[in-house]
């Protein structure tokens, strides 16, 4: 699986990007940047990457710094995974 597909995969329908995340690299700025990443946003992608990944994200795991680029998120989703 690669993982930074998947996680742009998700961000695109979580977003509903329409596709937009295909031109999206590891500096893509996500919070901040992208008006459809709002609070509620947030939490859909939370859960979302919880479920395509198996994981499981307690709430002293994140902060704004995990949404702050596409490479952020895929590492912490990277080191979720991680055994």
């Amino acid at each position: 699986m690669n993982i930074s597909q998947e996680v742009l995969r998700v961000l695109d329908e979580v977003l509903s990007l329409k596709g937009r995340s295909a031109a999206f690299t590891r500096d893509t700025p996500l919070l901040g940047a992208l008006p459809e990443l709002d609070s509620m946003a947030v939490v859909t992608l939370i859960t979302t990457l919880e479920e395509q990944f198996g994981l499981v994200v307690a709430d002293d795991d994140i902060d704004g710094s995990t949404f702050a680029t596409v490479g952020s998120l895929t590492d912490f989703v990277s080191g979720k995974l991680a055994p």
